[in-house]
């Protein structure tokens, strides 16, 4: 099976990639949880390894000044989103049929939802090449975000924890009707009372998501969807079972990944 356009290598998020963000913004692991948990539910991916997207259709409209204006795909006012996950692609498809790079440009993408016209902010040369970091890991989508936050100076409210400042600037004037820096609030009280994310068990639930076992959430916790799933995917490799998540149980995942993605070239 060919991939799919945007599909990358698509790696889970990692402690040397939140560390070097966290440091970067002069903040703890809690308060970029935060921000990722409002955003995009806190994972980068769809099971297909695409990143998560959000097509924004006004804002294609005023990038191509309205010349395909359709109602759909372009329209002077946001809305118009319908499904989440591969339905968005459906609607980028469309509009790069019409403006590849302003498609591109409308997008949020990732785990931190950057919009493609904000390339520049978020530390690249131009939209194609935003594109191709955010279809390799986590990690990269992660940076980019980081470099947004501190190219829009919103690294002071994120440190301040000045949440409606925070979500003015990096959700836009309308961030009340969504109650965002409501729901950054509550998310930074949960981060900061209990345990954050594990990420080996974040990155093994991803994994198995990928190869078509179902883990639950991309949460970071081992519950027993996760560790049901597994048990299937160790059962089926013939491995021998194990109930603790540890970096030799991504790496076992990793390689099963490898193998499928060596497969599919081979199709």
């Amino acid at each position: 099976m060919p991939l799919l356009q945007f599909q990358g290598t698509a790696l889970a998020l990692s402690t040397d990639g939140l560390g070097a963000v966290s440091q970067k913004l002069g903040v703890h692991a809690p308060e970029i949880w935060t921000v990722l948990a409002v955003e995009t539910s806190g994972c980068g991916y769809l099971p297909d390894l695409r990143p998560q997207i959000l097509y924004e259709r006004h804002i294609f409209h005023r990038l191509t000044q309205g010349q395909y204006d359709d109602g759909d795909i372009s329209d002077p006012t946001p809305g118009g989103y319908g499904p989440s996950g591969a339905h968005q692609y459906d609607r980028l498809a469309l509009a790069i049929a019409k403006d590849r790079t302003a498609a591109l440009q409308s997008c949020s993408w990732g785990i931190g939802q950057i919009m493609g016209e904000n390339y520049a902010l978020a530390g690249f040369t131009d939209v194609e090449q935003m594109v191709a970091a955010m279809s390799q890991s986590e990690d990269q989508q992660l940076a980019a975000m980081g470099n947004f936050l501190v190219s829009s100076r919103l690294n002071g409210p994120l440190q301040a924890h000045d949440w409606a400042s925070f979500a003015r600037g990096y959700n836009g004037a309308n961030y009340a009707i969504n109650r965002y820096d409501i729901r950054l609030n509550g998310e930074f009280q949960k981060y900061s009372v209990s345990g954050l994310p594990d990420l080996n068990v974040r990155a093994a639930q991803l994994y198995l998501t990928y190869l078509n076992f179902h883990p639950g959430s991309i949460d970071g916790v081992a519950g027993t969807h996760t560790l049901s799933a597994l048990a299937d995917f160790q059962s089926q490799r013939g491995l021998a079972n194990t109930s603790t998540i540890d970096a030799d149980v991504v790496a076992q995942l990793s390689t099963a990944l490898a193998d499928s993605a060596s497969m599919q070239t081979a199709a």
